[in-house]
């Protein structure tokens, strides 16, 4: 096992079939006699409805069908739901307002899907959506997130008791903490805004649903990040059926990023259609319904501050946020900036006294939910922030007063003031490390170099603790055939995460059989995976990891059984070794113990035939894993253009035990990337007085590329074993976010202290680096 066991860098089984273009998405499937679906969208952000025209348009050839929300309505079908409940210090609940899933009297985003043309083929059904005449009365929309609660402002749901606030949440005593402010001999402070963000998997949102009237199943089609949690959705709250009524299948997904997680009104309008025609139906959805349609990330606006004592530690934290969350409250939106994210708040340092408030605002912009990190990213840079402050208002240097307030490596397991456990972390060891591996002490040179041709170098640090692990429960099966070979499922859904070789390892550690004679069934069919909650909140290996950690256990519980049966010795003088039963020179293996257990005859009384186990895991909703890494960026600065370049990158993560280590620093590479996109391009840019999402192509949303990623950059991990789950892991796939924005942001800022600039917002473009030196005189 020592080749393919826990902890070797073996190559994803996956990626043959991937790269060499077998993969299967959703839009490849198609399905004899299927129809087309198209959306008509709203081109305004905020306007009524006073009528729809559709006479012409259901004249033209080929056309099958025309449906509004009139017509959702009356089949009884649900409103798409907000699947959180967040409280105030009250003990209310925030304001969801209503969302069907074709608006009928008022739209309320550029984008929104108001009617749904279904034809013979997809070009009929877009000449007949263009001829869809709507009667639109124009109303102002509220964008902006920082004004969108003053009191002028208009009403997006007259009847939200808070005006334009579904929320405000708080925690902490905020008389207490104020007074700690008041006496504090220094206080630290920052506004920042967190730029709105698309995630654009590469793989564009499809659906194609087929109903079988025979059975009276409904089969749908579309990308997923599990298919268990649309699932459940669609039957509970959409359409009101018996779990075995409704199947959905998610076979290769290109991208998840948190947006693939969600219950969206094409594939409900597609599968209502599918149904009420007897005829598949299938939309292909292009990158502009994708980066207007899929739920946003990011977008708040925050001032923060820290309470400092004379030499430099915290006292206190006071955080103000305001997070956008767009026209809806979406499915787990209420809780990313209230609940999510917070878990985190102090990240790694010792924070006395907290008071956090964040105020749920909405605008008539695409709703906002989870997008790689989900809060943690905003938690972390507003932390880092404030400590880079910190330190240019103290005088210290920015590792000194991040060594003076971290958590002390013997203070684990620490309980945090938001009243969580970390059980374990080596913050100041990490960042030792890292330091040691950028060169930080020879980044002087390096910039002296810089400077003699004429631009601007600096460095800096993000450090971070995110609380990960999501939803508590997961499924994990284990099957030993009578060949030996297994074939083990597992409720986590694959699509990029490489969960086919890393779970095959920890089986095979586990087990002793094999590498390459182990098969991971993901949850990508609800008929084929009973039961699962999908990959998200980096849960993979601590949750999807540990259920079949303890199916193993299960099987091999059996298996020492049927060994001591077969060997006529007791369970008790029995080793287990590499997939070997031995007591003194009698021997069996695993594989041979499973073709026995095939057969009664062969079995110890009342026990069923088979090695086939099932674990549904349970982990207390309040435990985490506490991923955490220090990231050191280093920028050039062209001052006469303001591009910025990351022309070096450092990485020391502790996501404790690794697994495949190879895998994981694959999965931190494509946080970082997307971690640099924030920094320094990408925005979802709206305009402020028509509500028109200016940035719905490539064209005007700004990707990074291949070349904006730095060609130096320096992976390393310090693992510190988790303790709260059997394999000793903590989360690996959403640290680049959190670490990447905030070291970027540091090391600019460092570069342009010469010329005056103290803080600066994302993205970092080079307008707004040149405006940013022009502005200060120097």
């Amino acid at each position: 096992m020592t080749k393919f066991g826990i902890g070797q860098s073996v190559r994803r089984t996956e990626d043959p079939r991937l790269l060499s273009g077998q993969g299967r998405y959703t839009n490849d499937i198609s399905l004899p006699d299927q129809l087309h679906a198209v959306f008509v969208r709203s081109p305004l952000a905020h306007a009524e409805l006073k009528a729809i025209s559709t006479e012409t348009a259901a004249s033209m050839p080929g056309i099958i069908g025309i449906y509004t929300g009139a017509d959702l309505d009356a089949d009884g079908i649900g409103h798409i739901p907000c699947q959180v409940r967040v409280e105030d210090q009250t003990g209310a609940p925030q304001y969801d307002p209503p969302r069907p899933v074709f608006p009928s009297d008022r739209t309320r985003f550029v984008g929104e899907a108001i009617v749904m043309v279904v034809a013979k083929t997809q070009s009929q059904a877009q000449d007949a959506a263009e001829l869809i005449d709507i009667d639109f009365a124009d109303l102002a929309p509220v964008v902006a997130t920082g004004t969108a609660l003053a009191p002028e402002t208009p009403l997006i749901w007259p009847d939200c008791p808070g005006g334009n606030c579904g929320l405000h949440w708080e925690r902490g005593d905020k008389e207490a903490v104020q007074a700690v402010f008041d006496a504090a001999p220094k206080v630290a402070k920052v506004s920042l805004v967190q730029n709105r963000l698309i995630a654009n998997p590469m793989e564009p949102r499809a659906a194609l649903a087929d109903y079988d009237r025979g059975s009276d199943i409904l089969t749908l089609y579309t990308p997923s990040q599990g298919v268990h949690r649309i699932h459940d959705t669609l039957t509970q709250k959409i359409f009101n059926v018996a779990p075995d009524r409704i199947r959905i299948i998610s076979r290769d997904v290109g991208g998840g990023f948190g947006v693939r997680s969600k219950t969206l009104p094409e594939m409900i309008g597609v599968a209502w259609a599918a149904k009420k025609l007897g005829r598949p139906v299938k939309w292909s959805g292009d990158r502009t319904e994708t980066m207007v349609t899929d739920n946003h990330g990011r977008d708040n606006v925050t001032s923060a501050k820290l309470a400092l004592d004379g030499d430099g530690k915290i006292q206190a934290l006071w955080i103000d946020n305001i997070a956008n969350m767009g026209a809806f409250h979406f499915e787990f939106a209420p809780m990313i900036q209230t609940l999510v994210g917070p878990r985190s708040t102090g990240t790694a340092y010792i924070v006395p006294a907290l008071y956090n408030s964040v105020r749920l605002a909405f605008t008539n912009t695409v709703p906002v939910d989870s997008y790689r990190g989900a809060g943690r990213p905003e938690t972390s840079y507003i932390m880092e922030r404030l400590m880079d402050e910190a330190a240019r208002l103290t005088g210290l240097d920015r590792l000194e007063i991040r060594r003076r307030n971290f958590i002390p490596t013997d203070a684990f397991p620490y309980r945090t003031t938001q009243d969580l456990l970390i059980d374990s972390g080596d913050f100041h060891g990490t960042q030792v490390k890292a330091v040691e591996l950028a060169d930080w002490q020879g980044f002087a040179e390096r910039r002296a170099k810089t400077q003699a041709q004429g631009k601007a170098r600096g460095i800096g640090i993000g450090y971070f603790v995110e609380a990960s692990g999501g939803i508590p429960v997961e499924e994990g099966r284990v099957e030993i055939q009578p060949d030996g070979s297994v074939v083990a499922r597992t409720g986590m859904h694959s699509h990029g995460q490489g969960h086919a070789t890393a779970f095959a390892q920890v089986i095979s550690d586990k087990l002793g059989l094999p590498f390459e004679d182990i098969r991971v069934i993901h949850a990508y069919d609800t008929k084929e995976v009973p039961f699962g909650k999908g990959s998200t909140a980096s849960r993979g290996a601590q949750m999807g990891g540990t259920s079949l950690v303890r199916a193993c256990n299960q099987v091999i519980a059996k298996a020492a059984v049927i060994a001591a049966h077969t060997l006529q010795t007791n369970e008790g003088d029995l080793d287990f070794n590499d997939g070997i039963f031995s007591a003194g020179e009698a021997s069996i293996e695993l594989a041979e113990i499973a073709a026995i257990a095939q057969d009664a005859a062969n079995l110890p009384a009342d026990m069923a035939p088979g090695l086939d186990e099932t674990c549904r895991y349970k982990r207390d909703a309040e435990v985490f894993t506490y991923p955490n890494g220090c990231h050191i960026a280093e920028v050039e600065i062209d001052t006469e253009t303001g591009v910025v370049s990351v022309d070096r990158y450092t990485a020391v993560d502790d996501t404790g035990v690794l697994i495949n280590p190879m895998i994981v620093h694959g999965q931190t590479e494509g946080g970082i990337a997307q971690g640099i996109g924030q920094a320094l391009m990408e925005t979802a840019a709206y305009d402020p007085d028509t509500g028109q999402l200016m940035a719905a192509t490539f064209m005007d949303y700004a990707m990074p590329h291949a070349y904006d990623i730095p060609a130096q950059m320096t992976l390393a991990a310090n693992e510190v074993a988790c303790t709260t789950n059997d394999l000793g892991v903590k989360g690996a796939g959403e640290g680049g976010t959190c670490g990447a924005p905030p070291a970027i942001v540091s090391a600019v800022l460092d570069a342009l202290a010469p010329y005056g600039v103290t803080s600066i917002d994302m993205p970092l473009s080079p307008e707004r680096v040149w405006r940013a030196i022009q502005e200060t005189g120097k």
